[in-house]
């Protein structure tokens, strides 16, 4: 027997292997878990180099996987001033105002994670703060990543004069006096990607880096990341590894957009074999709608202002016919589908693959609404459901917020329904959509038992009937992540010859008090064998 290269003692290992849930030690070897159980079990994988690390009664679960995040798209999307903070319109001029007169000649005002609820009810619109800027150019993200919005001088340095046809569901808002600054999706936000301006290469590389080392800390071994848009993505990650190690591991998933033609899908195929040491290609996102606050969810019936009835892609056939391509030729495809008409369209396509569908090789993201008749289909189809609870922070219980007045009473009653979703059988991976939300997994797991942020007692729970047990929560972050991506062989569980990511917590994940678990000290992060954060 080889010596192993790290023996971790002294904790409580929570497996996730129904043959032995429980042990209190576990060794590895290149990358791998060699052996679980107690020490009489490891004492032979010691040897002269092999570092022993006592966890002193931490809880050894296998490594959090946030499921659905963007931390290179992240890098660029939250550069500029943090609006997260940001309640209402006083507030919103009072920081914007700040911003401006701090900038240097010809500089930008840009700022991410803007609440729509800060606007009230008022229309999103640049005459609101264009006086707080004193004629800065600034390009505002909202908090939902679909929408923006951009000052008069932003908009004249793209030459946006007024509306634009896409080969997408977007819009370039106008009045009577022409843009109002609201931008609704990707295509639309483009056309100021050429005059916005980006981090520099050092800089962007610099704050991913230290970004991915924050998510390490947090506890989080790998991602699940749903995007490929950033330029030079896979040069970025291999001079990273080049140098060192990327300290979380990524799936990255391009984007399908409408549009696209045979040469396209079968260049999103070619991707599929792009990797490096803690990073691949692993699938296709495709989006077969928006969000509910821009009105461009794809619902089964209208909004309250009568929008919402419309997919992402102009004709939903094309859509079909795109993911049967992709899956023909073995590729793994995502759906971004929020709205009930989506997440159904999504289903029958999968159901129109039959047997060439395979079990878990497709996934719906955000699932903010749906009716009771869907949920058992995605057991029955086998395609994955993939949420995210922190995103039940920008609702509120008594359905004031932004996104419940939009969709109604009805369908407000039955949003985000994990609880429903396990219930039904469903595999169901939890993720935080960073930067849409904070990436920290312990404030993914709690939130899933809690439906209100974690250390917020006085917040009303958002349909707490779709609250998760502390054990669900865990396995979306672990064993059902896992399955997800056609990984349960490999990851998810702690067993020996399964990958070593792991992750330390000075309190059960399961057991413990869900707001407890939000700010449990992370005792130790590992991933692919190589001690990633020490507490």
């Amino acid at each position: 027997m080889t010596a192993a290269d790290t023996v971790l003692t002294g904790a409580r290992v929570r497996t996730l292997d129904p043959r032995r849930p429980w042990a209190g030690a576990v060794a590895v070897k290149d990358g791998r878990i060699a052996a679980v159980g107690d020490d009489a079990d490891v004492r032979d994988w010691r040897g002269a180099a092999t570092e022993v690390v006592d966890l002193g009664g931490a809880t050894l679960t296998p490594g959090l996987v946030d499921g659905h995040s963007h931390p290179v798209w992240g890098v660029d999307m939250s550069d500029g001033t943090d609006l997260t903070a940001v309640r209402d319109l006083g507030q919103l001029r009072a920081v914007l105002a700040t911003a401006a007169r701090a900038l240097p000649p010809g500089g930008w005002v840009t700022g991410w994670g803007l609440d729509h609820n800060v606007f009230g009810d008022h229309p999103v619109h640049r005459a609101l703060v264009e006086d707080a800027l004193g004629g800065a150019p600034a390009f505002l993200r909202l908090y939902d990543g679909h929408s923006a919005l951009a000052s008069g001088a932003a908009l004249a340095a793209a030459q946006v004069t007024g509306p634009r046809a896409f080969a997408q569901r977007a819009s370039v808002v106008c009045d009577a006096d022409g843009p109002t600054g609201h931008l609704i999706e990707h295509a639309a936000m483009e056309l100021l990607a050429d005059v916005v301006p980006l981090p520099d290469p050092v800089q962007r590389r610099a704050r991913l880096l230290a970004s991915l080392n924050e998510m390490a800390a947090a506890g989080l071994t790998g991602a699940h990341v749903m995007d490929m848009q950033s330029p030079g993505v896979p040069a970025l990650l291999d001079a990273i590894e080049a140098d060192g190690h990327l300290p979380v591991r990524l799936r990255l998933a391009p984007w399908c957009m409408p549009g696209i033609d045979t040469d396209g899908l079968d260049h999103l195929v070619a991707l599929q074999r792009l990797h490096g040491r803690q990073w691949r290609v692993g699938g296709v996102k495709f989006f077969m709608d928006g969000t509910v606050e821009g009105g461009t969810a794809w619902l089964e019936h209208p909004d309250c202002h009568g929008e919402g009835t419309d997919a992402l892609w102009p004709d939903p056939a094309a859509y079909t016919r795109a993911v049967h391509h992709l899956a023909r030729a073995g590729v793994r495809t995502v759906t971004h589908a929020i709205g009930d008409a989506a997440v159904r369209h999504a289903l029958d396509t999968v159901e129109l693959l039959g047997d060439a569908a395979g079990r878990h090789r497709h996934r719906i993201e955000h699932i903010e609404t749906v009716p009771a008749d869907q949920l058992p289909r995605f057991a029955a189809l086998g395609v994955a459901a993939s949420m995210q609870p922190l995103h039940t922070a920008y609702t509120r219980a008594d359905h004031t917020d932004a996104w419940s007045r939009r969709v109604g009473e009805e369908r407000a009653g039955r949003a985000w329904r994990c609880r429903d979703l396990r219930d039904a059988g469903a595999v169901l991976v939890l993720g935080s959509d960073w930067p849409i939300a904070h990436h920290d997994p312990r404030a993914t797991l709690a939130t899933a038992r809690l439906r209100r942020p974690a250390g917020a007692p006085g917040t009303a729970p958002v349909t707490p009937e779709q609250a998760l047990t502390g054990l669900m929560a865990l396995e979306g972050c672990t064993t059902h992540a896992a399955l997800a991506v056609g990984e349960e062989h490999e990851a998810g569980r702690i067993v020996p010859g399964h990958r070593a990511d792991l992750t330390a917590l000075a309190v059960d994940p399961v057991t413990a008090p869900a707001d407890d678990v939000a700010v449990a000290p992370v005792r130790l992060t590992m991933s692919g064998g190589r001690i990633t954060h020490r507490g």
